[in-house]
């Protein structure tokens, strides 16, 4: 008796088996589980054909068979899939309420210890292509562009760190459309970017105090100092519940005591890690004082 066509390849016409099938994609989903937490359900069958398509024919490989075997020997190659299979989709002064919150409350603690001479650091974690993290220095560095110069002199850093070497890449050129920059508030814009017809470049003084770093969210971490807030928006939907509590337990152990969490809207906070935090606004923790 003939079989008919299985339910995934009904999910992907046009896919040959041969070329694509239900054990390569359950393959390719416990790789990115394993390596970065990302949970692929069968429904994302379809998205990560796409998302890797182009990989597996840049790769030499014939089929998806042949590139599962290339990733788990290849860690290069593993971490060029991992990063296509995230998604980078962002914006300046995403959810701007949160940029509100830094602005007015912790941006004048921020300032005036770097005025006391003490170091100030930041953390976007799961920057994609930037836009979070040049938001964070807009806001930090404030409207005046001449106050703004003298604060970047002191000892601030944002890291921004990603798992995806493209975005990252992105990130660090440090140029985008004049048209990405709409959300931008009118007076950071001016002090913090330059326009020329349909490109924008962020101003170097930006550039200075912002270091982009791959980074696997929950591989060990290199930093061996605390942060004074942390940026992880958008980036725990694809965890499962044990991986992001496990993830906001690191986040309260590298933040400074009362630092500042802010998440995503679709983010919740659970488990282990609400001990450790406390909620001061809609997506926004600060971490519990030593005790």
């Amino acid at each position: 008796m003939t079989m008919g066509p299985t339910p995934f390849a009904q999910a992907l016409p046009g896919i040959s088996p041969g070329i694509y099938d239900a054990p390569d994609f359950h393959a390719i989903a416990d790789i990115a589980y394993r390596e970065a937490g990302l949970v692929l359900s069968e429904g994302k069958a379809m998205l990560v054909y796409s998302r890797l398509a182009a990989l597996v024919r840049t790769s030499g490989c014939a089929t998806f068979g042949s590139y599962v075997l290339r990733i788990r020997e290849d860690a290069h190659e593993r971490g060029k899939a991992i990063g296509a299979l995230t998604t980078q989709h962002t914006f300046f002064f995403r959810e701007a309420q949160q940029f509100d919150h830094l602005r007015d409350t912790l941006r004048p603690q921020l300032i005036a210890r770097a005025e006391q001479g003490r170091p100030v650091r930041l953390w976007s974690a799961g920057c994609s292509t930037g836009e979070e993290a040049w938001s964070l220095a807009m806001t930090l560095l404030g409207p005046d562009r001449v106050a703004g110069e003298r604060i970047a002199r002191h000892d601030i850093r944002i890291l921004a760190s990603d798992i995806a070497a493209p975005a990252l890449a992105t990130a660090q050129a440090a140029r985008y459309r004049a048209t990405d920059l709409k959300s931008v508030p009118d007076d950071l814009a001016r002090s913090w970017a330059t326009i020329d017809g349909d490109n924008a470049r962020i101003a170097p003084e930006l550039c200075a105090i912002v270091r982009f770093r791959a980074l696997n969210l929950l591989a060990p971490w290199p930093m061996a100092g605390r942060f004074d807030a942390i940026f992880c928006r958008n980036v725990m939907i694809y965890f499962d519940t044990p991986t992001r509590e496990r993830l906001l337990s690191r986040f309260a152990e590298i933040l400074t005591p009362g630092g500042t969490l802010y998440i995503g809207h679709s983010e919740r906070m659970t488990g282990a890690p609400i001990a450790q935090f406390t909620q001061i606004a809609p997506m926004i923790y600060r971490a519990a004082t030593a005790a």
